[in-house]
């Protein structure tokens, strides 16, 4: 779940993010990995265009960002290149000061608009072309889709149902495995979800309801609500106080991430647990995708550029999973054992193009506040 500070996002003429979600620093044994990895492979320079020495690049992030300050500062020893960490608040925030400034920016490079943002940046001038030599190393379904040569993509995330393994059995009940389920009898006040309005995983949910059911998606929410779906303002109401699997709550069912069970065993006081208590429905998954790119009317282009294929090196991707709690994109990254070990493997996630979204949140979300009474 990316178990990083989740932010509530700011919603006014589609200024709303899906994936702002994140934890403060990396954690030690991401910090370890990512060092072991960059003295591995951290050492082979940019292969964009040289800049020049002593350069500072403004890496303007969502506050969920957290790279290993150990990468950091190798990579400012090899290139000369510091990085300066800016944070635009969460996704959705940083992305409509992006538009404002667009063509003008007070920053070199965005890292962090994900791919619900993505046309609504792209439509308005952020990013000036470029394409990382490191792109040929990304996993090929996220290579696909560049926005023509505009962005780059660095890692991503499915948007999930968590499960309370335990209170379910407690219960004498049987998991979910389907999006449906959610709606029968046997789950009556049982789910929670984040308000789509407010919240990075509740607006997934909602865009996942809408590529599961088409047209029919108000009739799916319909049901939900007369089932007793129970809507919190934020990822840390829903889950760290509504969710039985992760606060006080007696709601076994929660919007989450497919990250959240290895992130339960990492971030629990020792002794630690050998397996997590909560599983994952990975039907209706939403998955997320976040990218980086040159901002258009940059100073610093060649430093930018470099910036950017640091953002896909072996090393950084190495760290992307227990520094931010998401899949790397670079294709034969060696994930951590919690991962390989809990992380919930989602085969068929859902997605809609950049496009549709930009051109219908709007209406999507007075029309689920309609159903909803909100």
């Amino acid at each position: 779940m990316k178990f990083r500070a989740f932010t509530t996002i700011l919603v006014g003429g589609l200024l709303l993010t899906a994936c702002a979600s994140g934890n403060s620093a990396g954690s030690a044994a991401g910090s370890a990995a990512g060092s072991a990895a960059g003295s591995a492979a951290g050492s082979a320079p940019s292969t964009a265009p040289s800049a020049p020495a002593a350069t500072t690049v403004r890496l303007l992030t969502h506050d969920s960002f957290a790279v290993s300050q150990d990468l950091i500062d190798d990579f400012t020893k090899r290139t000369g290149i510091t990085i300066e960490v800016v944070t635009g608040g969460d996704a959705g925030t940083m992305v409509a000061g992006a538009v404002l400034a667009a063509g003008a920016p007070t920053a070199d490079v965005l890292y962090g608009v994900d791919n619900t943002l993505l046309a609504r940046a792209t439509s308005a001038g952020v990013f000036t072309p470029y394409t990382s030599p490191e792109l040929d190393s990304v996993t090929p379904p996220l290579r696909a889709d560049t926005a023509g040569g505009l962005v780059t993509p660095i890692d991503y995330g499915d948007v999930c149902v968590n499960i309370d393994d335990v209170s379910l059995a407690d219960k004498g009940i049987a998991a979910p495995t389907s999006l449906d389920d959610l709606t029968k009898p046997a789950y009556k006040d049982m789910l929670v979800v984040e308000d789509p309005a407010t919240s990075s995983p509740g607006l997934a949910f909602l865009l996942a309801t809408i590529a599961r059911y088409g047209d029919a998606w108000p009739d799916y929410w319909t049901r939900l609500r007369d089932n007793g779906v129970l809507v919190s303002g934020s990822w840390t109401d829903a889950y760290e106080g509504q969710f039985s699997g992760g606060g006080t709550g007696d709601r076994p069912l929660v919007v989450s991430y497919a990250t959240s069970p290895p992130a339960e065993i990492v971030y629990a006081e020792d002794p630690k647990p050998t397996k997590p208590s909560t599983s994952v429905l990975t039907d209706g998954c939403y998955r997320q995708v976040e990218y980086a790119g040159v901002l258009a009317g940059t100073s610093n282009e060649a430093a930018a550029q470099q910036v950017v294929d640091w953002l896909l090196s072996e090393p950084v991707q190495a760290d992307v999973p227990l520094s931010m709690f998401v899949f790397p994109a670079r294709e034969g990254t060696a994930l951590p054992q919690v991962f390989t070990d809990f992380a919930a493997t989602v085969d068929n996630p859902l997605q809609l193009p950049p496009q549709d979204v930009a051109d219908n949140l709007s209406d999507w979300l007075a029309q689920w506040g309609s159903v909803m009474g909100r």
